[in-house]
């Protein structure tokens, strides 16, 4: 069960991210990512998050290439969070795959 403290660094960490990401995929033209979940550790040193990847095709390329570049996102993150948070806690990155299962149970229940 996450605490309100979790709660609320989740969601601005989520909406920092998105800011992030949503720059970062102007430069990639017909990709769009979008970060679903996040989830804080009680600790507050680790955030997993989820995202969302359109075409899901390159989904494993791009997990792999922001990966790459945690140090880089993790910065970023800093700089625009530095007067809410003390610690930027370390980012994980998972694709969050619900969409395609949903489709697939679609797909399943028409046939």
């Amino acid at each position: 069960m996450d605490s309100t403290r979790q709660n609320k660094i989740s969601r601005l960490i989520q909406k920092e991210l998105s800011d992030i990401f949503l720059r970062m995929t102007k430069e990639m033209r017909g990709v769009m990512v979008s970060v679903s979940v996040v989830r804080v550790s009680p600790d507050l040193g680790i955030a997993k998050a989820y995202l969302s990847i359109f075409p899901s095709e390159k989904a494993a390329e791009i997990i792999e290439h922001l990966t790459n570049n945690t140090k880089a996102i993790r910065f970023e993150l800093g700089n625009r969070v530095r007067h809410q948070l003390r610690i930027i806690p370390e980012l994980r990155f998972y694709q969050d795959d619900s969409l395609d299962y949903i489709e697939h149970i679609d797909q399943l229940l028409k046939d």
